[in-house]
């Protein structure tokens, strides 16, 4: 077994590694960027080594640099972790010339399941269902529009080299078709270099399942059930199962099987990943397959208690799978939610700056990882497990420089449902502040109706939130709820108050029962009685809800029991209140006296400041180039300028015809979330 291993990655899959190295005695050497020299991963590893500026161009995918980490660091073996140099089969010839083990897949199958009509043909060749389209070169759009003829409209163009989206395009009719085959190609040029376009059939309905494969290099090889990855935004996934809601058993192990001889005619040694699109009648076709670890392999790990690094790590090292098929059960569902550094209220545009407050849910475990899994340290044990992968604390930067993603949320339970309401609790539970996040959006899909029935295609986000996401509005029970606990949390704040300031008549506190609770647009007038163990809470319509909690005020978690439903609010002071935050709701919540409501009703309502005429500066980023000059007049849907953010460049344009009467910023200037960038006349 190696002695020591280099993580050429970062963030939240370097600490992952890590965890998993420290389990068996090796020793791990981190490389970091300037911007990462305080990064988590960096404090984590036994070594740490400099490898250059920010951008991940002059630092982590160099190859020369990091062979010269591995060099002087004397390490035998390196994980790539995803993304970066993890599916670059020059980077694994690199690491074979130097006689040090790739953690990963031959540099053979890294190629021919790169491209993807390389690895289409591979597929079929190996009785692998595939999509029906055309996997020869495309000489020009006339001919595109012959093929997707005889394929059947709809169809996807696609680049060969493509990824994340890019160089995609649906076509339903001739005109889509020709259009499409110019744009994919053009873009697919720009992003990778290849021009080199294929055709299939666009599948309808589709949701996207993948199959996790496991491979030695003597042969053996496994698939450890499915994961569904069916929620997604601009192709990439944001909430991952395992098992699927949807699969049988009949279709899990034809997929299964399938994925086994696709990675076996390709000679595949290690943890890989081959996805499909199944549609409604649960026939299935090969998508692609990862050649590395997927970022939701944790879901994996926890209905099957296999810890994936490890037989990585085994498997680069010349040893046999410990296990075959036949041993291979999945146990209870689990659920993973990304959470990214993006703000869900603005288009979901990156958000960048200092964790003010990073304070995840606790840690449990529970589950197939309870016999062979050490990473969770001393977490309790129970019914049900919380695993947040992460690679971020508490004051730590939000750098632009990398991908926005701060932690994997997972929860494990014996049952969906059951590992649902632990996911809304926990995320409940997560707090973060000095960032924009997607926490609420989080909690809103673990909410949605088509969610729970575990009903949804890779359509559902633009589907059922096609003008962005606006927070949540709670229903009437949940609203009570929060109404009935924010009471009693009132009362005793007003208790304490009446401690502080002396004013008490023996034992009796002078706080009165009767409230008005004002949230979400409403007045919900309540009656407190109150006794030693919980507060009764009494509405006008008879209804009575009993909470018990042992918040104090000033604590920003408070964990309640509302008549034996657990409830968790996220509270901050504000002028005349609380701002509560719980299951994607975010709100401004007032309990007054009747009197005080009273007069609070005819207090005029503090309208915001009108930037009708301001261009504002919609994420924090750097300003790449300004398109316009003072003076000049400008059409709705004309570009204004270009900010830069998390490796992303973003175009912002007019809204309306108007004329620039001033310009605030120029190339180069780095820009704050809101700051006006330009006025109009």
């Amino acid at each position: 077994m190696f002695k020591k291993i280099l993580i050429a990655n970062r963030g939240e899959i370097a600490c992952r590694v890590i965890k998993t190295a420290r389990k068996m005695g090796i020793q791990t050497v981190a490389i970091y960027s300037d911007a990462d020299r305080n990064a988590l991963h960096v404090k984590m590893a036994d070594e740490a080594v400099h490898i250059g500026p920010p951008p991940a161009n002059q630092s982590y995918i160099v190859i020369d640099k990091v062979m010269q980490a591995i060099k002087d660091t004397g390490a035998e073996a390196v994980h790539p972790g995803y993304g970066f140099l993890s599916e670059n089969s020059k980077f694994a010839e690199a690491l074979e010339k130097a006689g040090v083990a790739f953690i990963g897949p031959p540099k053979g199958a890294i190629e021919a399941m790169g491209d993807k009509i390389t690895s289409k043909k591979i597929a079929q060749d190996a009785k692998v269902s595939t999509v029906p389209g055309y996997m020869g070169l495309i000489e020009d759009a006339d001919e595109a529009v012959k093929i997707s003829n005889e394929i059947g409209y709809p169809v996807m163009i696609k680049a060969s080299a493509g990824g994340g989206g890019k160089g995609m395009r649906i076509a339903w009719n001739d005109d889509e078709a020709r259009e499409g085959f110019q744009s994919s190609k053009n873009e697919a040029a720009s992003s990778f270099g290849d021009d080199r376009i294929f055709i299939e059939k666009f599948v309808t309905q589709p949701r996207h399942i993948e199959i996790q494969v496991l491979c030695d290099s003597h042969g053996n090889g496994v698939y450890l059930g499915e994961r569904e990855c069916s929620i997604q935004r601009r192709n990439q996934k944001v909430v991952e199962e395992a098992p699927s809601p949807f699969l049988d058993e009949a279709t899990r192990k034809a997929m299964g099987e399938q994925a086994v001889a696709l990675a076996q005619a390709v000679d595949y040694a290690s943890a890989g990943t081959v996805e499909f699109i199944v549609d409604g009648d649960k026939n299935f076709y090969f998508l692609e397959m990862n050649t590395r670890l997927q970022v939701e392999h944790p879901v994996t790990e926890l209905i099957t208690g296999v810890d994936l690094v490890e037989q990585m790590i085994r498997v680069a090292a010349g040893e046999k799978l410990s296990f075959g098929q036949k041993d291979v059960t999945l146990t209870g569902w689990a659920i993973e939610n990304r959470l990214y550094a993006e703000d869900p209220y603005r288009g979901f545009l990156p958000s960048i700056g200092r964790l003010t407050r990073y304070r995840p849910p606790a840690e449990t475990a529970a589950g197939p990882l309870l016999d062979n899994d050490k990473w969770q340290g001393d977490a309790p044990k129970g019914d049900m497990a919380v695993r947040n992968d992460t690679g971020v604390y508490e004051g730590g930067e939000i750098s632009m420089y990398y991908d926005p993603m701060i932690a994997k949320l997972c929860t494990w339970a014996p049952t969906r449902d059951e590992a649902i309401e632990a996911m809304r609790v926990a995320l409940d539970s997560f707090e973060v502040e000095g960032i924009g996040h997607n926490l609420p959006f989080l909690s809103a899909v673990m909410d949605h109706p088509i969610f729970i029935k575990g009903d949804m295609t890779t359509a559902f986000i633009e589907e059922q939130y096609p003008d962005g996401f606006e927070g949540v509005t709670l229903g009437k029970d949940d609203l009570k709820r929060v109404a009935a606990s924010v009471a009693a949390m009132h009362r005793v704040a007003e208790i304490r108050r009446t401690r502080i300031t002396g004013r008490m008549d023996n034992h009796e506190r002078k706080v009165g029962k009767k409230w008005v609770v004002t949230l979400q647009g409403e007045d919900i007038a309540v009656k407190i009685k109150a006794d030693k163990k919980g507060s009764t809470v009494k509405f006008e319509d008879g209804s009575k809800l009993r909470v018990k909690s042992d918040w104090t005020p000033g604590d920003s978690l408070a964990v309640l029991d509302v008549s034996g439903t657990p409830l968790v609010l996220k509270v901050d002071k504000v002028t005349a209140g609380l701002r509560v935050r719980t299951r994607g709701a975010d709100l401004k919540v007032h309990v007054r006296t009747p009197r005080q409501a009273e007069l609070a009703r005819l207090m005029p309502e503090k309208l915001p400041p009108d930037t009708s005429k301001m261009l504002l500066c919609p994420m924090p980023g750097l300003m790449v180039k300004v398109d316009v000059e003072a003076g000049q007049e400008v059409q709705e849907g004309q570009a204004l300028c270009t900010i830069e953010a998390m490796k992303m460049e973003n175009i912002l344009r007019a809204e309306k015809k108007g004329v620039v009467s001033k310009i605030n910023a120029t190339a180069g200037d780095s820009l704050a979330v809101d700051e006006v960038i330009m006025e109009f006349e």
